[in-house]
């Protein structure tokens, strides 16, 4: 390895590849690199980003792929190029540094450091003109006042470990179900009921908030809650958020109205939809809900989907240098390929215009209405417009599957490949769809056999022998898919499975006297600071998922070491939940699992699994499956039929059980939560 020269042709990461002919002398992230640094006395210049991220293209091309701007970075820095995706646990810290500095974050994200690791300055994109001024700035402060930035670093790095420290807990507080109807309060200043969402500019998906708002509406029978996620779901598929030619969502819409998207299409994003629009569609039966599972899901297929079985990261947002070049149309393009009727349905339906809706010439499709809002506004019969518009779809998509595509991010990356797969099963759940099923079961398979080591261990990704372990989130939503594809399938491997990742958590990310999970293994490389996530976010905190899994688990096995330690962290955040909305949504719906019945709902005999299905694609959850033909589990005991071609069902409530009925419909009656 030759010595100062860009040394990112030996990553794997696509995003490092891209960087890999920089002039710029970019290494990898290393503790020798750390060492390298002060054998120098150089500052550490760390420059985070991802492979869709439009941004982190713009600045490369402008200063990175410069000569000039790489001779100021090579002569003055050690320049470390990482990719926030493989490496979440020093883009946490980093970006924490951006955010007291500057208040706001994001990606690139570049920050300085002293030759230890301490950052002391950190912000996020830079024009070509204003990187090299602070190239040069930072370059002469760290030769002239190096005492200074020695005490920007030690305050910064102290506010930045002291952002990770936790307050004593009252071990007394009560979970109590009017502390729970409280939480809408905060949710009220934060919702946007015209466009959905929450309120202002840009908007993000933020799955897991409307998650929380279809539980309180399950158990309070509150209209603002229902308003709040139909008008979000119905706006965010209309939208230019949503590809309405191909499926599947972008990362965020820049303006109020989801009309124009950050063109990237992250799988995250869409495993975290199809869960909420499967979970929606238990609700509320909308067709437009079942459609987006079905593009979406085939849309992740056909262009995210490895062939081993596991799921690819994310497209692109750019392609021949545009940002989404590949999902506009031109006002010429559209007359010359469309015949004059469907071009009229491409004006009137989609707002496609000669001058263009978005940038000059560029149209973005999206619609105001569903298709049958339009058809019976317009008199025109459902069907036939239906039809007309599908066969429009169909061509538009076949012309631009000629065009030139974004690039693909092929690293698999547990967390989120996990995250699919859950929401693969609550598809098959909600749309009794056997191929969904099928399909996450492969995609676990493929997780278990690829990333769970001979020593029971999980890597985060591995590509080319080279491996990264993993980090907290992607043992806590395997977890949480294992518990999914058990209460689906009634296999009791996924169970035990997930109990192994959960001691492993307790085990190398948790020490005794701390109630949350730290994000990086204890055995793993010593940062500047622990991290431990518990704001969820557009994906959830892995804490709070992973408090939800040890709650299920603490049912599922009777296990009250997982049940207490589950409550322990919720009460750790508890005075955060009144006040704080969409950021604490997954230990909001933890809450309520705690305060109003929870059902354990044990399914035994031979028809479970068909007897399962039927009970869970309408119910909500309050609850937990479990069953079989086995009695194998501590809750399943003595609950065999006597006749092997009876199935019976039993609705239990903290292990006490209600008379057993054969009757599905009779079964979801004894679930029902009172809303008085």
């Amino acid at each position: 390895m030759e010595e100062n020269k860009n040394q990112l042709q030996h990553a794997t990461s696509p995003y490092l590849l891209q960087h890999a002919d920089n002039p710029v002398h970019w290494m990898e992230w290393s503790p020798e690199i750390l060492d390298k640094a002060k054998l120098e006395q150089k500052p550490i210049l760390i420059s985070i980003g991802y492979a869709a991220c439009h941004w982190c293209h713009v600045m490369a091309h402008e200063s990175f792929e410069d000569e000039e701007v790489a001779e100021i970075m090579n002569k003055s820095f050690i320049c470390i190029k990482i990719d926030r995706e493989e490496r979440p646990d020093i883009d946490h810290i980093y970006m924490e540094a951006a955010q007291m500095l500057t208040g706001r974050g994001g990606w690139p994200l570049n920050a300085f450091a002293l030759p230890d690791g301490r950052p002391f300055y950190a912000a996020t994109y830079f024009p070509k003109d204003n990187w090299k001024k602070v190239l040069t700035n930072v370059s002469k402060a760290f030769s002239n006042s190096y005492d200074q930035l020695e005490e920007t670093a030690e305050k910064l790095t102290a506010g930045i470990q002291n952002a990770q420290e936790f307050s004593s807990l009252e071990l007394d507080t009560d979970f109590k179900t009017s502390n729970y109807q409280d939480f809408i309060v905060s949710w009220q200043k934060y919702i946007d009921l015209k466009s959905g969402g929450l309120k202002g500019a840009p908007k993000f998906p933020m799955s897991n908030s409307w998650q929380f708002l279809l539980q309180f509406y399950d158990l309070t029978s509150n209209p603002f809650a229902a308003e709040a996620v139909t008008i979000t779901l119905k706006e965010m598929a209309l939208g230019g958020i949503y590809d309405q030619i191909g499926g599947g969502f972008s990362r965020y819409a820049v303006d109020d109205q989801w009309f124009a998207p950050h063109f990237e299409k992250m799988l995250y994003d869409n495993a975290l939809l199809v869960k909420l629009y499967a979970r929606a569609y238990k609700s509320f039966r909308y067709s437009l809900y079942k459609k987006v599972i079905h593009e979406t899901i085939e849309f992740v297929n056909r262009e995210l989907s490895d062939p081993q079985g596991g799921f690819y990261a994310a497209l692109d947002a750019d392609s021949e240098g545009e940002e989404g070049k590949y999902y506009v149309w031109t006002y010429e393009e559209l007359s010359q390929l469309l015949s004059k009727k469907e071009l009229l349905i491409v004006k009137e339906y989609y707002h496609c215009t000669e001058k263009g809706n978005w940038e000059p010439s560029k149209n973005i499709l999206y619609a105001k209405k569903t298709p049958v809002e339009h058809a019976e506004d317009n008199d025109l019969e459902v069907s036939v417009f239906e039809s007309k518009l599908d066969n429009l779809k169909s061509k538009l998509f076949r012309y631009r599957e000629e065009r030139i595509r974004p690039a693909l991010d092929d690293k698999i990356i547990t967390a989120w490949n996990a995250m699919m797969i859950s929401g693969l099963v609550n598809a098959y759940i909600a749309l009794q769809r056997q191929d969904y099923l099928v399909q996450a079961e492969e995609a676990i398979e493929f997780l278990l056999r690829t990333r769970l080591t001979r020593d029971k261990k999980l890597y985060r990704t591995i590509k080319n022998g080279k491996s990264i372990d993993g980090f907290l989130d992607d043992y806590a939503f395997m977890i949480e898919a294992l518990i999914d594809l058990y209460q689906a399938t009634f296999k009791l491997d996924y169970l035990n499975n997930a109990k192994l990742l959960i001691e492993i958590c307790f085990d190398d990310f948790k020490d005794e006297d701390m109630v949350m999970f730290q994000y990086s293994s204890k055995q793993g490389e010593t940062l500047i600071s622990k991290t431990f996530e518990t704001n969820d976010n557009v994906i959830p905190a892995s804490n709070s998922s992973l408090a939800k899994s040890l709650f299920q688990l603490g049912k599922l096995f009777d296990e009250e070491r997982y049940l207490n330690a589950s409550k322990m962290m919720l009460l750790q955040v508890e005075t955060k939940l009144y006040k704080s909305g969409p950021y604490f949504a997954n230990w909001q719906i933890l809450y309520g699992w705690l305060t109003y019945p929870f059902f354990e709902v044990a399914i035994m005999g031979a028809e479970a699994q068909t007897k399962g299905l039927q009970l869970q694609s309408k119910s909500k959850n309050n609850c937990i499956f479990l069953g079989g033909k086995e009695e194998n589990l501590e809750l399943l005991k003595q609950k065999s039929p006597k006749k092997s071609s009876e199935t019976w069902i039993y609705v239990c409530e903290n292990k006490t059980c209600q008379r057993p009925t054969q009757n599905v419909e009779q079964a979801r009656n004894l679930m029902k939560v009172s809303h008085t």
